[in-house]
């Protein structure tokens, strides 16, 4: 593998950056045709490139760097289902999840486009059945309440797709997210739930996730609690998304509501699964469907269009440029709709477990700075919290602005005000304000910024937008010559975490730093004292 920073296009790119006055008010000035020039138009969507620190001769430079570093060729690899997980001797084809059902995916000399459509149907059917009240609980009532239990990717996704689409809910159903396995996670949601009418969805690819089983098991207590132990009940208020239908099975959920999916199928990338059940329960299968088509639609877009009018391809570049030339060392997404402030978090796990990684596909240290801090909260909220920092702050952070022309709660008014504040914040960004009188009133300005605006607020587009970021997320890993689907960095703190576990619970702390050591007695004498006084 060749290191980037070898490529005739990186060196090209090191010595325009240096020799370059990038002025976002000069460029706009001497180029009156710069939005159209630096904008890319999809059906149902419109991203906005113009006020970014870019100009057509380093657009063109780092379009080099992509051809150099054989992005095609990996892309191709992508879609052709090889092997591209190399630590984990995987493929990554997680766009079989929202392919056609005419189109062959192969995996390994086998098309798993047959699995993929079946266990959409089985899906589909139990998801009528409960929207429709078919589906009772054990005691005959109807299904009120969903509860995803899962983390990460088995959280973070079903949960933006569900709160994004609310405008699609079912009148009778609310959903709960549960992923932390602190005690009032779980607990504030089982306060106010009824077993009888309510679903666990179990959302674990191996279903030994020690957060989500804990979880999992406190909520099958709850329930057989109030059926007297009787445990059929189970197999009444439980489902799961999961690959290891041997210990679903023994966990007592039945087989015909065990929703699998492929080991090829990355945890952030699994909301396209069966992992997004219960997104597909409180919208529906149709507008599900809806969700995957827009996916689809971006895949093909990413896998046909020239790079230089490829949207995934382009929002790469930039991300590279800012990260390895510029030296900024984080971005914003900043939503401007309260139904999407989960995106920022989403897009946290996407960007940082997949692009954050410090050694190379060839098991070497990387040359170069990878993975950005991403962060970020919907607007308007942002802008009387850390807009502040991104106006007047002595760091740089480029920002993704994103809104959409029509949503399900519009009024003309607040339609109005929100987007006067997206095109505000872009604008002022960029252009800045002189005011030497008053130099706490000066804002420096030429701070980049990328606006994305969707049609409206979709299944459809919701989709495109989080396939979009996929690819871009895949396009940064390959010119970083990294693996961006496996996420070694998690493991290590799990491991010790069940041998702290132990420690705690049997008071014996083991062999460890003083801080830790001193951790652990603090924890462990408090624990003992609580016990004694009556409260554990």
């Amino acid at each position: 593998m060749t290191d980037i920073t070898r490529l005739p296009s990186w060196h090209a790119l090191d010595a325009y950056r240096d020799k370059t006055d990038f002025c976002l008010n000069g460029l706009f000035a001497h180029d009156p045709d710069r939005f159209r020039k630096f904008s890319i138009t999809l059906p149902g969507l419109l991203a906005d490139f113009s006020k970014n620190i870019i100009t057509e001769e380093s657009r063109d430079l780092l379009l080099s760097l992509a051809e150099e570093a054989g992005l095609e060729q990996a892309r191709d690899d992508f879609f052709g289902g090889e092997k591209i997980n190399l630590s984990e001797n995987r493929s990554a084809l997680h766009m079989a999840l929202r392919a056609p059902p005419q189109a062959a995916m192969i995996v390994d000399g086998r098309d798993v486009s047959f699995a993929v459509q079946k266990t959409l149907i089985n899906m589909r059917f139990f998801a009528n059945a409960v929207r429709s009240g078919e589906w009772r609980g054990y005691g005959g009532r109807q299904i009120t309440d969903i509860v995803n239990i899962g983390i990460g990717g088995s959280s973070l996704g079903p949960q933006l797709a569900t709160e994004a689409l609310s405008g699609s809910h079912h009148p009778r159903l609310a959903c709960h997210y549960v992923a932390n396995v602190d005690a009032a996670d779980l607990g504030r949601v089982l306060k106010k739930l009824s077993p009888e009418t309510t679903l666990f969805i179990i959302s674990s690819k191996t279903f030994t996730t020690a957060e989500t089983m804990q979880n999992a098991r406190i909520a099958r207590t709850w329930l057989l609690s109030h059926y007297r132990n009787d445990k059929k009940a189970v197999a009444a208020h439980f489902a799961a998304a999961s690959t290891n239908a041997e210990a679903v099975r023994d966990f007592g959920i039945a087989p015909e509501n065990i929703f699998p999916f492929q080991d090829w199928v990355g945890g952030r990338y699994s909301l396209w699964s069966s992992i997004g059940l219960s997104t597909m329960l409180m919208i529906g299968p149709d507008n599900f469907f809806k969700f995957l088509s827009g996916a689809h639609a971006m895949d093909e877009h990413f896998r046909s269009a020239p790079f230089r009018d490829n949207l995934p391809v382009m929002m790469a570049l930039m991300g590279v440029w800012y990260r390895n030339f510029m030296n900024y060392p984080a971005y914003a997404v900043i939503p401007y709709h309260a139904v999407l402030r989960r995106l920022p978090a989403y897009l946290q796990q996407l960007d940082m477990e997949s692009n954050g990684k410090s050694v190379t596909r060839d098991g070497v240290a990387v040359s170069v700075k990878t993975g950005p801090l991403v962060f970020g909260e919907p607007g308007t909220d942002a802008q009387h919290s850390f807009f502040q920092w991104l106006h007047q702050g002595s760091d740089i952070v480029p920002v993704d602005f994103i809104a959409a022309l029509k949503t399900t709660y519009d009024t003309p008014a607040q339609r109005n005000m929100l987007l006067a504040n997206l095109l505000a914040q872009s604008e002022a960004l960029m252009t800045g304000r002189k005011n030497a009188a008053e130099p706490h009133r000066d804002f420096a300005g030429n701070r980049p910024s990328t606006t994305i605006i969707l049609d409206e607020i979709s299944p459809r587009s919701i989709g495109m937008l989080l396939a979009l970021y996929e690819h871009k997320i895949f396009v940064q890993g390959v010119l970083w010559g990294i693996n961006s689907f496996d996420q070694w960095g998690v493991e290590l703190g799990k491991t010790l975490a069940v041998a702290l576990g132990d420690e705690i619970e049997n008071e014996a702390p083991g062999k460890h730093d003083s801080s830790t050591l001193g951790l652990l007695n603090h924890i462990i004498g408090a624990s003992v004292c609580q016990l004694q006084r009556g409260r554990l």
